[in-house]
């Protein structure tokens, strides 16, 4: 199943890895792992839903707290800024995005539906580009509360809206984040003119802050219009993985994530939403505040959750390192039962 935007997917009817199927017709769920691999799910069976209630996520048992661990512990996520930091000074990127991932084991995994967890996220921190996706055959079960758009498409239009620049109040922003975020708007202009009509990538919104809860972001939007031709398969190769999630260049930022990070994003920072071929519209967040189940673990199935931080030369390690910290506390908390929502507790 799938869910996304008000609306259930049920009936499943084809799962391929050819993104030219999304150009056919029929409904699609779309994850994209940061890594290239690419599921398409059409389903038969598409009707709007309400968000699943409190009921539904009463059923989640999550991880217990303190059994979170991380891919970068604190020291080497400090050392992967500086080392990111010399490699500014070197002149081979002028950003670049560093991520850790947080693993815990689930204590029921019989019991571990992300669909109930997507409730939970609902309640405890909805978020514009909130989904489900399950797909337990295809190794697939992935609850996302995205706050930022990838890329949507109405028709020809396609509109982007690159997040850079995190903070607890507005107040938090610095210049080095109002830097970061032009930085990658300029990646996602050209990324965007690679499949879009020249002349008509724009930039309607600059630097605008956004609250989300219990932090703002810094948020663009860039537009422009579909070349002829061109569709799913193009613009997902001109502009996979987002650029806010990689750096600039995209490919030296590329290259650096790969000899810092220790374990693969998998979904986190892929692509994740859905795209209806018959009406040829279609809405991906770029998968970040992102949860994953992988059952073929060492020791037993385990749910994972991402979080990271763009590196710029005026970074300054332990507060990248804590806005890593920021990103994921509460999301973390809401899937180990400890968040207390207003109005009373978890359950």
């Amino acid at each position: 199943m799938a869910r996304f935007g008000g609306l259930l997917a049920t009936d499943l009817r084809d799962v391929t890895t050819d993104p030219a199927a999304l150009e056919s017709t029929g409904w699609w769920a779309v994850v994209a792992d940061f890594e290239g691999a690419l599921y398409c799910a059409r389903f038969g069976d598409v009707r709007p839903a309400p968000a699943p209630g409190p009921e539904a996520g009463a059923s989640w048992r999550g991880p217990a707290p303190g059994t979170w661990t991380s891919s970068l512990d604190r020291d080497g996520y400090i050392a992967g800024v500086r080392r990111v930091r010399e490699h500014i000074a070197a002149g081979e990127v002028y950003q670049a995005n560093l991520c850790r991932v947080l693993s815990a084991p689930l204590p029921d995994a019989d019991r571990a539906d992300v669909d109930a967890l997507t409730a939970l996220l609902a309640r405890g921190n909805p978020a514009p580009y909130a989904g489900t996706v399950r797909l337990p055959a295809h190794g697939i079960e992935v609850a996302t509360a995205s706050p930022e758009l990838y890329l949507r498409r109405e028709g020809t239009t396609i509109t982007s809206g690159p997040i850079k620049g995190t903070g607890r109040t507005a107040a938090d922003l610095l210049e080095k984040d109002h830097a970061e975020n032009v930085m990658i708007v300029d990646l996602v202009r050209n990324d965007l003119g690679r499949v879009c009509a020249t002349g008509s990538v724009t930039v309607p919104e600059l630097c605008a802050v956004e609250p989300h809860p219990g932090l703002v972001h810094l948020v663009s939007t860039v537009c422009g219009e579909l070349d002829g031709g061109a569709g799913w398969p193009e613009l997902l190769a001109a502009t996979f993985p987002p650029g806010s999630v990689t750096g600039a260049p995209k490919s030296s930022a590329l290259r650096i994530i790969e000899a810092l990070e220790t374990a693969p994003r998998g979904p986190y920072c892929g692509g994740i939403g859905w795209v209806d071929a018959d009406r040829g519209t279609g809405e991906l967040a770029v998968g970040i505040r992102t949860f994953w189940i992988d059952r073929t673990a060492t020791g037993g199935p385990v749910l994972r959750f991402g979080t990271g931080a763009g590196i710029t030369w005026g970074s300054d390690p332990e507060r990248e390192w804590a806005e890593t910290e920021l990103k994921a506390a509460r999301l973390l908390a809401i899937a180990s039962g400890t968040h207390q929502p207003a109005g009373g507790t978890e359950r």
